[in-house]
């Protein structure tokens, strides 16, 4: 992977912004924010991808992941960074942990992501990404990469604020907006969209590892 380079200003505001909000709120909503490169270069590596580099998503990990497509019923595609639009994302986002670590102190050790296709009607029921005590998952991270998203293209990101919130706000996953929220703490969901829906989920993760296993399993 290529050496961490120093932020630009736009991205520190951006960076700055995030862990205040965090601070204050445990979750941070940014629309456009991602830098517009890096968002065109993630876009042009997602239209040479073919159909069957997409898995269908299930949940859970390891001997614990099963396909439920009554929970969730979309495509991704892990990022390893074997591409150079895969590559420049996951020195961003190390920037970024590098940040949140420095000003919160987190303790983000490593991250994982994909890229996710939601096809029209496709949908992701109400859940979290982590439970308490259980996950070593600290922070979820979602870039959106849809261009002209408009508010009849529906398939918000709904956004609870804990287990009895049945209003949430809602984030529509329009070009480069990028939200970031506490794993454990914050319910969500997404909604089905009339239309192609592409987007990146990360997660951020303490380091669990032992003798005996690497931390993060695949």
């Amino acid at each position: 992977m290529a050496a961490i380079s120093t932020p630009s200003l736009e991205t520190s505001f951006l960076f700055q912004k995030v862990a205040d909000d965090l601070r204050q709120q445990g979750y941070s909503i940014n629309p456009n924010a991602l830098p517009y490169e890096l968002s065109q270069r993630l876009l042009e590596q997602l239209h040479l991808m073919s159909s069957s580099e997409f898995d269908t998503a299930g949940i859970g990990r390891q001997q614990d992941h099963m396909v439920n497509n009554f929970v969730r019923t979309d495509e991704i595609c892990w990022i390893d960074g074997s591409s150079s639009a895969g590559e420049q994302w996951l020195v961003w986002a190390s920037e970024l942990r590098e940040y949140l670590n420095s000003q919160l102190f987190l303790g983000l050790f490593s991250f994982e992501s994909h890229f996710a296709h939601y096809a029209p009607g496709d949908f992701y029921k109400r859940h979290v990404d982590a439970f308490k005590g259980e996950s070593n998952r600290v922070l979820s991270l979602v870039v959106y990469l849809n261009p002209d998203w408009l508010p009849e293209d529906e398939g918000e990101l709904v956004l609870y604020k804990d287990e009895t919130d049945l209003e949430g706000t809602k984030v529509t996953p329009s070009f480069g907006t990028v939200v970031a929220f506490l794993s454990e703490e914050f319910p969500h969901e997404v909604l089905p969209a009339a239309r192609d829906r592409y987007s990146i989920a990360g997660w951020y993760r303490l380091n669990t590892s032992q003798a005996d296993r690497v931390d993060p399993p695949r």
